[in-house]
């Protein structure tokens, strides 16, 4: 998710050596990518665990892909219908606008550029929380859901009709999702 996040990181690290503060600018720039990683990171090791348990339970198969299409199909419907809510738009917005979020969030410091990345990275998480669980539907082996998920990530932050397109995705996944759902439960 760190790519996605440039775009922030960038014009972070440029208000940062535009100010008094420049002298320290790659500390800044460090400590708010790491407080972005940090978010990214606890939620890999709660993925992790949702894997573990789901691998126990039989729900996945070894190659980490749903045993039957119920749960893909579950997981395909709650992927969608969190596109379409308020608080996903909030976060899109915050990912999608850079300036406003420095601006709003600002914090002085090292510490405080610590603070930012945590705030930074919590959007980001907030934006796609549920697009990652969708790696349980195609598979978190599979290198070319990895690669679609990360595409309609990065397009869906940084192109220009992105937020237009989540909204739009979330429909597409819940058809796809009932579909799924229909057809595990014949």
């Amino acid at each position: 998710m760190l790519p996605s996040a440039a775009p922030t990181l960038l014009l972070y690290a440029r208000v940062i050596r535009n100010s008094p503060e420049a002298a320290r600018a790659h500390s800044h720039v460090y400590a708010f990518a790491g407080g972005y990683l940090i978010v990214w990171t606890v939620f890999s090791l709660i993925a992790t665990v949702l894997q573990r348990v789901l691998s126990i339970l039989f729900l996945l198969s070894p190659m980490m892909e749903p045993r039957d299409r119920v749960m893909g199909g579950a997981l395909l419907v709650l992927a969608g219908l969190y596109q379409l809510t308020p608080f996903k738009r909030t976060c899109l917005e915050s990912c999608r606008s850079p300036a406003a979020f420095i601006a709003r969030y600002w914090k002085r410091g090292v510490a405080g550029g610590f603070r930012m990345g945590l705030a930074h990275g919590g959007y980001c998480l907030g934006c796609c929380w549920a697009l990652m669980l969708l790696l349980f539907v195609g598979g978190v082996m599979n290198l070319w859901w990895i690669g679609a998920l990360t595409v309609f990530v990065l397009l869906e932050k940084l192109a220009p009709l992105g937020a237009q397109g989540g909204r739009l995705s979330g429909v597409l996944l819940i058809a796809t999702g009932c579909f799924n759902l229909v057809q595990g439960l014949r």
